[in-house]
């Protein structure tokens, strides 16, 4: 076994964090939390209790930032102490419980540069994640179903609050369709790298001839919108219509028209919410995810259109991004990034960070690619 190679694990630390440091912004986080502490302790902040959390929040998650990155620094600077009296002393454990240390400094800093390529325009929001069951019929709905438990459960996993807006059950089993919001900061930026089309391939619950089955859901990740979007839809440009909320099987939960579902007519887009307790509420809601969606299909077609004049039309991601498959043997791929996992339980269990790290870094490449051809 090759000795390791201190020196070499030390520099790279240090270069590392240096890089993180600098795309991060000490100085300009440090300013961030000042301004945000005198907001926070503003005499009417909590007369507006949404705007409050906002404040809040957003103060804490930079002050963990900065907590963080000042624990990596002092903990480079500790583990080169030790590495020092380890050598000076000829302590074998010492360096042993060194480089353990560096390797455990290494991982955290790995995690703290996603953040820094977390750089798009809306990837600082909260999202609005949307599952739809595609072809497979039954086995398609249960996978829908899946892979919505999945990313609650992810969300649970990292402390992200979530917010089902509306659930379409199947016949059956499973569900057509389902949307949720999640609140968290760069939520969106993480969980964009998701969208796409995921095929599950598995012996069929639902086959009494037990035989394999491939079937396929749709993930849809937009930025929640925020009253600086400006995106005006007047009303003549929708259709809204009201219905009872219903719940598995077609069972209905309430006797009340509190669902709405709003028909965006210039483009055919269609958002249904039931999960709020009002007609006024589901359709707050409701609008909002229009607005989310209309904001990304303007900038897609703003895109689309530079990519038409740069004489480059390829689509940027795959109709299937993600395999999952449980027969004849265990295996999670992605088909953009090549990460994969045989634990496929632990994946559905809400798992997925090395994939949307990997998809992060994915994406960057993709992106720096595409500047450097425009250069060209």
């Amino acid at each position: 076994m090759a000795e390791f190679d201190f020196s070499q694990a030390l520099a790279d630390a240090n270069a590392k964090y240096e890089s993180i440091s600098k795309a991060l912004d000490m100085d300009r986080m440090l300013n961030d939390i000042k301004e945000l502490e005198q907001e926070a302790s503003a005499p009417g902040l909590w007369d507006d209790p949404e705007n409050a959390q906002k404040v809040t929040s957003k103060l804490s998650a930079v002050q963990a930032q900065v907590r963080r990155l000042r624990s990596a620094q002092q903990r480079i600077e500790d583990v080169d102490t030790l590495i020092e009296l380890g050598r000076e002393e000829n302590d074998a454990d010492s360096l042993n419980e060194a480089e353990q240390e560096l390797v455990s400094i290494q991982q955290d800093l790995d995690d703290m540069e996603i953040q820094t390529l977390l750089d798009g325009e809306y990837d600082e929001r909260a999202a609005v994640v949307t599952i739809r069951s595609g072809a497979g019929g039954i086995d398609a709905a249960d996978f829908a179903q899946m892979l919505l438990r999945m990313y609650l459960r992810w969300a649970e996993r990292n402390g992200f609050k979530t917010k089902m807006m509306d659930t379409s059950y199947a016949e059956e089993a499973g569900i057509k369709s389902a949307t949720f919001q999640v609140d968290a900061e760069y939520a969106y930026g993480r969980l964009s790298v998701e969208g796409g089309t995921h095929r599950l391939v598995r012996i069929s619950p639902f086959d009494n001839q037990g035989r394999r089955q491939t079937s396929f859901a749709a993930v849809e990740v937009i930025p929640l919108v925020e009253d600086t979007d400006h995106i005006d839809i007047p009303d003549s440009d929708i259709r809204v219509d009201t219905f009872q909320a219903s719940g598995p099987g077609g069972q209905g939960v309430n006797t009340t028209y509190s669902a709405v579902r709003i028909t965006h007519l210039p483009t055919g887009l269609v958002v249904s919410m039931q999960d709020e307790r009002s007609q006024i509420q589901n359709r707050a809601a409701a609008m909002s995810v229009l607005q989310s969606r209309l904001l990304v299909l303007k900038h897609a077609e703003e895109a689309q259109k530079k990519k038409e004049l740069a004489g480059d039309i390829k689509a940027s991601w795959g109709d299937q991004m993600r395999s999952y498959v449980l027969h004849p043997y265990q295996m999670v791929k992605d088909l953009r990034t090549g990460y994969e996992t045989s634990q496929t339980q632990a994946v559905f269990d809400g798992d997925i960070d090395a994939f949307i790290e990997a998809g992060i870094r994915w994406r960057h490449e993709e992106r720096r690619k595409a500047e450097s051809q425009d250069e060209a």
